[in-house]
């Protein structure tokens, strides 16, 4: 099964539990402040699973006020993005310039980096499954910032669904995975957050023309990153793909980092590499992975690797595996 730990209310006396609530909500997503009408009668149940250098936390707890302060923010920001699709319950969500309401199926964003309160509704406990991404592993389009996303995000329709239905899949039995599949578990989660956010700026309001062109790129290397295992992936297919030219493409990346085929290529061999060190994947052969990959020449995918790693794929692989000669 995944990793796992597990926090409950009643493993600790009734005085204590609001505040050992509060610790386990700051080393989850970030230090908050907590009220309770009733705190000696609160209850809470969470569990935290652990997806490499993402984390997920279903959690149930009762009647709550939770606030991140200006002053907490000062004291320590982990700069997280938390994600949470509420399972049960309701509240309401507020910060300086807008305020929202959450129900059941609805997914909500929260910033670390923000000030923010939410107050959970009294009838019955809160039921949430809590998302936790690094922010800097879901880059904004440049000139973007988070608090041009919406507090409620879609869960109902296209990239939302995806992203609610992994999530909840993920949560509801951990023991169908091995430990080693929490690190791709999180990485899928990454792209699905990243897809929703790059769908989020591409339709919101009228933006100007800068923005709609790093919002294009942003979905340009979405679409590499779904069509990586294609061998036919190349800038003039990209270019079709997204009805510009190849010319006007290869402008679009003269402010990245790498040229688009660049772009391609580095994405293919990180992915590679990735499979190369699984555990999991020992018993699958070179060719097979870069295959995988989009490299369907074995002697071309070995060239490529070892210009990229300074090191041939095969001894890579025993190397990160511990494998003998």
């Amino acid at each position: 099964m995944l990793s796992e730990t597990v926090f409950r209310s009643d493993d600790v006396p009734a005085e204590d539990r609001l505040e050992y609530w509060a610790e386990r909500v700051g080393a989850t997503h970030a230090p908050v402040h907590l009220e309770c009408d009733r705190a000696l009668e609160f209850r809470a149940h969470q569990r935290v699973l652990d997806l490499g250098v993402v984390s997920v936390w279903p959690a149930t707890f009762q009647q709550l006020v939770i606030r991140r302060t200006p002053k907490l923010i000062r004291q320590s920001d982990p700069e997280r993005f938390h994600l949470a699709l509420i399972a049960q319950g309701s509240g309401v969500g507020t910060w300086d310039d807008c305020e929202a309401v959450y129900r059941p199926s609805d997914l909500h964003l929260n910033d670390s980096s923000i000030p923010w309160q939410i107050r959970s509704g009294s009838d019955v406990p809160v039921t949430a499954l809590g998302l936790e991404v690094p922010k800097t592993l879901v880059p904004l389009p440049r000139g973007m910032t988070s608090r041009m996303l919406p507090r409620r995000l879609p869960a109902g329709e296209g990239i939302g669904v995806l992203l609610a239905q992994f999530l909840t899949q993920v949560c509801r039995d951990s023991t169908a995975y091995q430990p080693s599949d929490g690190p791709r578990l999180g990485r899928v989660l990454i792209d699905l957050v990243s897809a929703l956010f790059a769908h989020l700026f591409e339709t919101g309001n009228v933006l100007p023309e800068d923005t709609h062109r790093r919002v294009l790129v942003l979905r340009i290397k979405r679409f590499i990153e779904d069509h990586l295992h294609d061998p036919g992936l190349t800038p003039a297919t990209l270019a079709a793909a997204h009805h510009i030219s190849t010319s006007y493409l290869h402008r679009l990346f003269q402010e990245e980092e790498a040229t688009v085929a660049a772009w391609i290529r580095r994405r293919r061999l990180d992915g590679a590499r990735r499979d190369l060190a699984d555990p999991a994947l020992r018993s699958t052969p070179v060719h097979a992975v870069a295959a995988r990959w989009g490299f369907p020449h074995a002697a071309d995918f070995t060239r490529a690797f070892r210009r990229a790693y300074e090191t041939p794929p095969r001894d890579y692989r025993r190397r990160a595996l511990e494998l003998p000669r």
